[in-house]
């Protein structure tokens, strides 16, 4: 190439450049290098070899003179250094170069400033250097640490010359770098999301659909747009914007890019971002309605996602059939009326028949596609809301989706997390998905019924379960110190509680007879302790304290519970948990006391109330099988303070059911413990036996 094209004429000049006395000489020689390099007349080799003969230094010089020769335009030296920078930058070694970086705010200034007809070269010269910049391991945290993305912003923003390339570069670095860019600069790129909703909402060609594919990238996770007023006019005008595509007739290849914006909204916002009334709930309906018929039309194909992209299409609309699901249980201020609910439960329902259509033709090396993952995610959506619909065919689904949510855990638990770049998006970090997460509360569901549940445990769920109970415990306890509030984390170990609970119930001899259970028990008797004190985590206590209390009515006489300090630990864990819930409160406009949730308890109480009273039952029932246990109770002087309870309170304001639950362990500790019958006794026991009307406690008391 550089042969062919006036070779040994560049030749020359590069030698008068690598052997120039003085500054003219090398200006001179100059002119015909870059000559050569705007007509395109030099390779990567001769390139290369022009950096070799100039270096860094003369360009660098160039971009800081000031005065041109004489007859020249102004920016004349500034045009040339930015000629040979960009020249050098086509080869990435330098494009990575601390020289091209440092030189990132010049670049910008640029860009945001005025440029001439003549000017032009300069702005294209700038571009190049910045996307080369871009390309390399270094370059997008130093564009973004360096104000690139304001002037990219200010660039397009404004209609300056060349502002698709400011586009295409912002672009990119928001697939990078979402977060720290927006951490920087929000209030310029809010600017452009203004400008880009402005033109989707009001223009009315095809501009308005390569719009769609261009917006997602502008609409940040945080800040949230609905707290921005700006923000919040943007988001109005994608709504108005989105409901005159989708309420017109369109090609598929029109209506695609719509519903993925739609998602993409839905994503950040949920249903925030669609107004109230009677059009937000016509175009919401409207949107899970085509989300509906998408999924059904794909789906239901012989080869459904062979077509070009079709897997992102059907996981938009999955996001948007999600959000569906979400509004037709939402009571509190709802957006649709109950004949749209109605409406879009059916219609939802034969889309997820869709989906369990597609799955069961699922083969076995498809397994590891994202799309499989979207769908099943989905469908653990609807089978967590909706317990009674395609009850027939979730069931024959259920040995699939157990086989998958092991493999995918198996795989995910022999993956280390590898620590993120600082300025990578985490949004796809390829790591093995999680699927038995979403499952857990359709399994929950699942396992309170005979049929689901039997299929379950023959294809070993449970024995599943127990081991991803422990993974999740060691998640939630693997920051230094105490456990941290991690919320799926938390809820996926409450959610498992409460399938445990069901079998407990339901199938004992499974609790007996597997061996994985008796390791579940000893991660119970072992957590419960580290967990009660941390008030962040009450609610999980009580799932914990439960089931362990129940589960140790079952395993009583396996060596984990006998007697060990580990069994005291928890016991006198589960102890505190129950006694310390109530205490006597002033009754207003009276001056008598009643019995009141522990201001401790109050925020997690309708949550775990139900926990509480299973609990105390459980304990009843596990007085007899422990013989150490009435001591246990003895030493957290449960029995004095809860004597002194009952006497302080007004008997006829405290409730039956509560009466009962008290009844049931004092029973059990008066028949089993001559020590706890001598205490109640000492402190007034027959008298308020009486009082509230515990007939089978006072029988107990009176026996000799």
């Amino acid at each position: 190439m550089a042969e062919a094209a006036g070779g040994p004429a560049l030749r020359r000049c590069l030698d008068v450049l690598r052997d120039a006395r003085n500054d003219s000489e090398q200006f001179a020689a100059l002119l015909l290098v870059t000559k050569a390099v705007r007509a395109g007349e030099v390779d990567a080799k001769t390139r290369r070899q022009i950096f070799d003969a100039i270096g860094f230094t003369f360009p660098t010089r160039l971009l800081a003179s000031g005065k041109p020769p004489p007859g020249c335009p102004d920016h004349t030296f500034r045009a040339l250094g930015l000629t040979l920078l960009a020249c050098f930058c086509t080869d990435p070694e330098l494009a990575a170069h601390s020289q091209i970086l440092n030189k990132i705010p010049t670049f910008n200034d640029i860009l945001v400033s005025p440029c001439n007809p003549d000017s032009t070269s300069m702005v294209d010269d700038v571009y190049q250097c910045l996307s080369a910049v871009m390309a390399t391991t270094r370059g997008p945290r130093e564009l973004v640490t360096k104000g690139t993305v304001s002037a990219l912003c200010q660039a397009y923003v404004n209609c300056s010359y060349g502002s698709d390339h400011a586009l295409a570069l912002l672009l990119g670095l928001l697939a990078i770098a979402e977060e720290k860019c927006w951490q920087r600069d929000a209030p310029h790129l809010l600017a452009v999301l203004s400008k880009l909703s402005d033109d989707f909402l009001k223009t009315e060609d095809m501009t308005k659909f390569e719009l769609c594919t261009v917006l997602p990238h502008f609409i940040p996770l945080s800040p949230p747009l609905t707290q921005d007023p700006q923000g919040s006019e943007c988001l109005h005008r994608l709504y108005k914007g989105l409901a005159n595509i989708l309420g017109s007739k369109l090609s598929q290849s029109q209506r695609d890019p719509a519903l993925k914006l739609a998602a993409c909204l839905v994503q950040a916002y949920g249903s925030e971002w669609i107004p109230a009334g009677s059009a937000g709930s016509k175009f919401l309906a409207l949107l899970v309605n085509l989300a509906c018929v998408e999924v059904r039309l794909t789906l239901e194909e012989p080869d459904p996602l062979e077509a070009e992209g079709k897997k992102e299409v059907v996981t938009a609309c999955y996001v948007l059939i999600e959000m569906g699901i979400q509004e037709c249980l939402r009571e509190e201020k709802p957006l649709l009326e109950e004949v749209q609910k109605m409406q879009l439960m059916r219609i939802m329902e034969e889309a997820f028949g869709a989906v369990i259509f597609y799955l069961r033709q699922v083969k076995q090396e498809e397994l590891q596609h994202p799309f499989i993952f979207a769908s099943v995610r989905i469908l653990g959506a609807w089978m967590a809301e909706e317990t009674s619909s395609l009850k027939q065919e979730i069931c024959e689904l259920l040995p699939f989706l157990v086989l998958y949510a092991k493999k995918l855990f198996k795989e995910g638990s022999s993956v280390g997390s590898p620590p993120q770049p600082e300025l990578v998006s985490t949004e796809v970090s390829g790591l093995p998905q999680d699927a038995l997460r979403f499952l857990l509360p359709g399994l929950c569901h699942l396992t309170a019924e005979d049929r689901p549940r039997d299929i379950l445990i023959s294809e070993g769920a449970p024995a599943l379960l127990c081991e991803y109970f422990l993974h999740q415990w060691e998640v939630l306890t693997s920051k230094p110190g105490s456990p941290t509030p991690l919320t799926s984390t938390e809820m996926s170990l409450q959610t498992m509680c409460g399938i445990f609970l069901n079998l407990v119930v339901t199938a004992p001899d499974l609790i007996r007879q597997d061996k994985t259970f008796p390791s579940l028990m000893d991660t119970l008797l072992k957590s419960l302790p580290l967990l009660l004190p941390q008030k962040d985590h009450l609610a999980l206590a009580a799932n914990i304290a439960t089931l362990g209390l129940m589960m140790a009515r079952i395993l009583a006489g396996s060596t984990a519970l006998q007697g060990t300090q580990r069994t005291k630990e928890f016991f006198g864990a589960a102890i505190s948990f129950l006694s310390q819930a109530h205490t006597a409160q002033a009754q207003p406009g009276s001056d008598s006391l009643t019995l009141a949730v522990s201001p401790a308890y109050t925020g997690a109480w309708a949550d775990i109330s139900e926990l509480w009273f299973l609990g105390m039952q459980a304990l009843a029932g596990c007085i007899p099988l422990f013989p150490w246990l009435p001591q246990a109770v003895l030493q957290a002087r449960w029995l004095e303070g809860l004597s002194e309870l009952l006497t302080r309170v007004a008997a006829a304001l405290v409730d039956f059911e509560l009466i009962t639950a008290f009844q049931g362990v004092l029973v059990e500790l008066a028949r089993a413990s001559k020590p706890c019958r001598d205490v109640i006794l000492s402190h007034h026991g027959r008298e308020w036996a009486n009082l509230y009307g515990m007939a089978a406690l006072e029988q107990c008391l009176s026996e000799q």
